[in-house]
């Protein structure tokens, strides 16, 4: 007699195997990952399906910290913030912050991977090359370089960047994308004649890179990394109260082009 697993194959998966009394997670047992295994370090093990550890897992968790909030000026923040004031949930209100996420805003980081992969597969001697063909087919901005905010410098980006390198000296990661990181600084500036430093896009990139994660989960990354402060905006705001907050005060108006 042959079993009918028509209903229990619907879903497949290798992440969670579970039964009245027992849950085990990438094959370990909850009880044995709850208060031995950081919550960095469990993110890696849901997503990727192995363990990180040492210098590794100390370079995610960095990239982790480092982009959890940019101010009520990024839009997911201010998203999240005026949905608190519209009398929904805090989930919702989260939701609505991480669903400004998209190819511009959150985008870059995935796209930055992208690139440093083509850079690394053509060469740094095609350096040129690979940021022409990039321009060409995606626009004049080189994603994770300049900001528009942090001038003359994005004070995250630099103590990413030397903590891949320290790591890159014991083993822990090639280094390879952060020389390509700075081997774009470079060319841009050669370009612009003036400073175009690597922003936390950009940064952050060069560390997933470097752990080899597939381009958009670092996209995926950043949103769970701003979803920390996607939910302290929303909390702090319904803490403050307020209702139906636009993004500006009432006695300022937009400018009207019609008839």
């Amino acid at each position: 007699m042959t079993t009918n697993t028509d209903v229990s194959d619907w879903w497949r998966t290798k992440i969670i195997d579970m039964e009245p009394g027992r849950i085990h997670l990438r094959g370990q047992p909850i009880q044995d990952l709850i208060g031995n295994t950081g919550f960095a370090r469990m993110i890696w093990l849901m997503v990727v399906g192995e363990d990180i550890s040492g210098p590794r897992a100390d370079l995610f968790e960095a990239a982790l910290v480092s982009a959890v909030d940019h101010g009520p000026q990024a839009p997911s923040i201010a998203a999240a913030r005026m949905a608190s004031t519209c009398g929904i949930g805090l989930q919702s209100a989260m939701a609505t912050g991480l669903n400004m996420l998209g190819d511009v805003h959150g985008g870059a980081g995935e796209q930055a991977v992208g690139l440093y992969r083509e850079i690394e597969t053509a060469g740094l001697d095609k350096l040129v090359t690979c940021l022409d063909d990039w321009r060409e087919k995606h626009g004049r901005f080189i994603p994770g370089f300049g900001h528009r905010f942090h001038k003359p410098v994005d004070p995250r980006a630099p103590r990413l960047l030397g903590l891949v390198e320290d790591a890159a000296k014991v083993g822990a990661v090639t280094g390879v994308y952060a020389q390509i990181g700075r081997a774009i600084e470079t060319r841009l500036a050669e370009e612009r004649g003036k400073s175009v430093p690597m922003n936390i896009d950009g940064a952050t990139a060069v560390i997933y890179a470097e752990l080899g994660c597939p381009a958009p989960l670092a996209r995926g990354f950043f949103g769970l990394s701003r979803s920390v402060g996607i939910l302290a905006h929303a909390w702090e705001q319904m803490e403050q109260g307020g209702r139906n907050k636009g993004p500006t005060p009432p006695e300022y108006r937009w400018t009207y082009e019609g008839v």
